[in-house]
This record gives C-alpha cells, structure tokens and sequence, in this order.
C-alpha cells in the first residue's frame, strides 16, 4: 500500500489498489429441514442444526448403523432429504425434533445401542448407553429408559460413547499351569469418549462357560461397566465364529421421545439457544426451508391444524424477517409449504388456503398434491410424504443447470412414482391463480412440476413468480456482501464512481446470462450514485444512498398462439 511520509532518499516500491472489487454471486439453494429422524448421534444433537452436504453424511448422523436411515414410523423428514439430494440439492441442514414419535412407550435399555456383527454379517453383539437408573443400580437388566424433558437434553446431552475392538489373547494362567491356546476367539474392548480412553476390558470371550482363569464373558465382564450395558445377540455356533468383528464403532444413544405437552414448544424451539424451526434461521446461509414432519405430527393427533398453521405463519414471518427486526438487511430466504394431509380434492386445498390458513406471502410457496415414492421399510411400496424435499431438490439443481432466474418447473421431480391425487388442467384453472403450485401428470412425459408462483396476494403482480423473488434477494444480498469494503470510505465522488462501476459490472454479468432484460445493459438496469441521492445534509449524517433498478426475467407461463385463415391477397 502507499505510504505517506518520505524522510530518507531513495527508491520506494509501493503496490497499489487499482480497479472495482467485483461483487461475488451468494449460494441461493441451501436447504434447512425440520423433523423425526431415526437416530440422533456422531456428534449432531436434538432441535439443533446440523451441516449435511450427502446422503451418506446424513446416515452417519442421524441413521442407526448399518441402516438405511427411514423410520419404523414413517417419518417424512428422511424421504424429504433423500428426494433433496436425488433431484440435484447440495448442502443441507437437519434439526431433529425426535427419533420417536411423542408418547411413544420408552423401549427396553436392552433394545437400543449399537449392533456390532461377526465375520459373517450376522448379530454378536449390543452395545447400550446406561440410563442414569441403570448407572446408580449397578446393572441394566429389565430395566427401561426414562424419556428426558426439552430442557434436560439441551442442558445435559447424551455422552457420545465409541468402542474399540481388537484382538487380544487368553489370561496368562498363575504358577506352572500350562498356558492355554490362543484360538482366535479372544477379543478386546476399549470403551472411548473422543480420543480419551474411558474403559478396557480384556482377554473377553463369547462363551458364556469359559474358565474364569482363562478368560472373561463379555456380558459377565461389563456387568461393573459404569457407562455401558452389553447384551449378547448370538444363538449359535463356535465362541470364535460369534465373535465380534474387530473395529470402531459409535454407541447409538436411547431413542429421544419429545413429550407430548412440549412438543410444540419444541418446534419452534428458541432463538437464543439456537434451537427448533427459530434455531434454523440463525444460520445465515440457509435460503430454502421447510418442515416436513409438521404434517406427521398432524397425522399423529400431537397438535390440530391451528397449530400446524401457527408454526407455518412463523416460518413464513421470518422468511420476511418480521420476526428478527435487528437484522436490517434484506430477507433472503423463502419457505416451501405442504398442504394438509387429509386435503385430496383442489376445492378442499383451495379452501383450506383461502379461508382457513389464509396466509399470503411472496416469501412462501405451496405444491400440490403429495407425491408418492418407495418406501424402504415396506418392501418398496409406495408411500405419501410431502412434496417439499422433491421440489426444493428441483430448486437447486435448476440454478445450476440453467441459473435462478430460470423458473423451477415444467422439470421432472426424480424419485416419484405417483401422485395422490391426479389434478386436471380445469381444476389447475382453481389452484393457479391463487398461489398453488400442481404436480401433474402428462402422458409420453411424465411427472412434472407445473407451477412457479408464490404465495403472495394475487393482485400483487410484481413478485408473483418464484424465480422473480429468488433473483431479486439474489441481488440484494450479493451486492449487500460485496459492498462491504465501502463502509467507513471517505463519502466522495471517487466512492460513487467506485460503487458504480462494481454494481454495474455484477449485473452486467447478469444480464449477459439471460437473468435481466433489455437488449443492451442500459435497457436492463440502472446504478445511479451521485450528488442527487447524496446531498451535503446526508453526507453529514454518514449516510451514502444508491439507486439501483434492474428488469428481471420473467416465466412464459401461457404461451398464447393466433391462428387465423390467410390467403396471399390479404393484408399483413
């Protein structure tokens, strides 16, 4: 940089800034998800967010071990994610409301851990957290774990526990007794919480027989264990052919069941600890959110519709950013809504939206009607989940393959091999002009998204199309980002010519992607920065104003053909 003051002779050499600071372009298809998953560990904690870029990632948080990370209750949260990493989504956050629907009976202490196989792929043995219960008796048998309040899972978190088991020998035997064969049956176990070494447990064996001066049976040995309960799953065979396989393994904390009476609490969570549907927007990057389990809560009697429409109307007020009015930059995020489950019919959803929910937002949008896709728990057969996780997939990978301002639909959503309900052009003529997105059917082309509007007050014409809203927080927020170099800049003409040049050279690249109209970029946008907008009297307050007006792309949603009879002789 150059410097200011020169005393000694001599030559100086001084790098200086030359140039506008080009404004880099935000991610736009970022998804947060909120429900059940069947299993909360490697590190991820209940009603906080946590980062998922693949499919496997998300097994290794929130799936059992050797699962394939769908509930026994049909939670809708992971057909959500998995249609959002199937139809070309990236990055993703998960918050888990609960591995168990609220009320669920607690399951026995013995029912829940780790599996660990043998060399044969099949069961040897369980590795379970003690409950604090267990901890106190000095065993675990028969006993059965206490579901834990909201307020004690955040304040105490279940320990995250792993095993360590590798071969290890026979007891060396006392005085002149011969030494016993090592048969290749004997194993050890290293209990760990992260790299510091809890417990050991030595010269183990599956025989539940053997000498105690030879070896020790596994189940018999962690007896006295005061973090874990070990239940053998082996029937038959040699102690060597049950043994365990040698490995690293993550105990599974017992199943989390939310209670029922704080259950809606617990979806919206707190702002301040980061947690629930609130606890998801504290991460900035997050532009596409949804809820999918809100309606399997629905299904499962544990709130009624208000409440469905309570926590929809908050997620749909933060999107606009009424709920965090310290923030005073613009809102960047929008919200995919799903209808109620036990809405089949369009006159039933276009009057559960108009009279009941009667929300209206150009921050939301809403599809119809849920969508059909296997189930891995019932042999593949199809199952209704909410169509949020598919579309949003589809969101992503149209701003990719062809840019945000490229409507997401006439695309085909991947993973779905039916519809509940099959809506026809004259009832799409009911659902389109108030904001409701169809998933239609058409034949030699398949399942297509057939809708791009949001939700906002039908009159307001201007943010009626989703690509519309998405490129114009797009902007915002790029420009937001990239101008903040200029804060604290000496408030001149040199400033204005600066913050020009950078804005127009960013939307300049817009407009050659096709995201703006006009046949020139002085047809498709305008920076004004000058002596107009920033008079003396603003310029005292430290204030510096940019104008900023831009043509976005807008969806043919009708293509409109006119045919007429014509013959040479007539004009035009």
């Amino acid at each position: 940089m150059a410097r200011l003051d020169y005393f000694a002779p001599g030559v100086y050499i001084e790098e200086v800034n030359r140039g506008s600071r080009p404004i880099e372009g935000v991610p736009t298809a970022i998804a947060g998800f909120v429900g059940f998953t069947e299993d909360i560990r490697g590190g991820a904690e209940p009603f906080k967010p946590m980062l998922v870029t693949t499919w496997d990632q998300y097994l290794q948080y929130f799936g059992r071990p050797n699962s394939d990370g769908f509930t026994d209750f049909n939670a809708y949260l992971p057909f959500s994610v998995y249609g959002w990493f199937l139809n070309g989504g990236g990055r993703c956050w998960i918050t888990s409301i609960g591995t168990q629907l609220p009320g669920t009976p607690a399951p026995a202490l013995e029912e829940t851990g780790t599996q660990v196989n043998n060399r044969r792929k099949r069961p040897s043995l369980r590795f379970s957290l003690r409950s604090d219960e267990s901890r106190s008796n000095g065993n675990g048998n028969g006993s059965s774990i206490t579901p834990r309040s909201y307020n004690e899972m955040l304040a105490h978190p279940t320990p995250s526990l792993r095993i360590r088991i590798n071969d290890s020998t026979p007891k060396t035997p006392e005085g002149e007794s011969p030494l016993p064969d090592n048969t290749g049956e004997y194993f050890r176990v290293i209990v760990m919480d992260g790299d510091t070494e809890l417990e050991r447990y030595d010269h183990l064996t599956m025989n539940p027989d053997t000498d105690p001066q030879v070896a020790d049976y596994v189940v018999t040995a962690f007896q006295e264990s005061p973090s874990l309960l070990v239940t053998d799953l082996s029937q038959l065979g040699s102690p060597l052919a049950r043994r365990p396989s040698n490995g690293m393994y993550e105990v599974s904390p017992p199943p989390f069941v939310p209670s029922p009476e704080r259950f809606n609490d617990s979806v919206r969570g707190v702002r301040d600890d980061r947690t629930g549907v609130q606890g998801l927007f504290e991460i900035d990057e997050i532009t596409i959110l949804a809820c999918p389990d809100l309606m399997r809560a629905y299904e499962a009697n544990l709130i009624n519709l208000d409440q469905v429409h309570g926590i929809m109307d908050l997620m749909v007020s933060m999107c606009e950013g009424a709920a965090s009015g310290d923030i005073p930059n613009p809102p960047n995020r929008m919200v995919v809504l799903d209808t109620p489950p036990d809405l089949y019919k369009p006159q039933d959803v276009s009057q559960w939206l108009s009279q009941e929910f009667n929300r209206r937002s150009q921050f939301a949008a809403l599809y119809y009607p849920w969508v059909l896709v296997p189930n891995p728990r019932n042999q593949g057969r199809p199952i209704a989940v909410p169509p949020c996780g598919h579309v949003m997939g589809v969101w992503s990978r149209t701003d990719e393959t062809r840019g945000i301002y490229k409507a997401p639909a006439n695309e085909v959503p991947r993973g779905v091999t039916g519809l509940t309900y099959d809506c026809n052009f004259r009832e799409q003529e009911l659902l389109n002009p108030i904001g409701i997105n169809c998933i239609r059917t058409f034949p030699n082309r398949g399942i297509r998204i057939w809708g791009s509007r949001t939700l906002v007050e039908p009159e307001i014409t201007e943010w009626r199309y989703i690509p519309v809203r998405r490129l114009m927080s797009y902007i915002e927020k790029s420009v937001e980002l990239g101008t903040q170099w200029a804060v604290f800049e000496p408030n001149d003409e040199d400033l204005w010519a600066r913050i020009t040049r950078t804005i127009s050279d960013f939307l300049t690249g817009l407009w050659r992607q096709g995201a703006l109209m006009g046949a020139s970029p002085s047809e498709a946008f305008y920076v004004k920065c000058d002596e107009e907008l920033n008079t003396p009297d603003t310029m005292i307050l430290g204030r510096l104003y940019v104008e900023v007006g831009v043509a976005p792309v807008r969806p043919a949603e009708f293509v409109i053909f006119r045919f007429s009879q014509w013959t040479g002789q007539d004009e035009g």
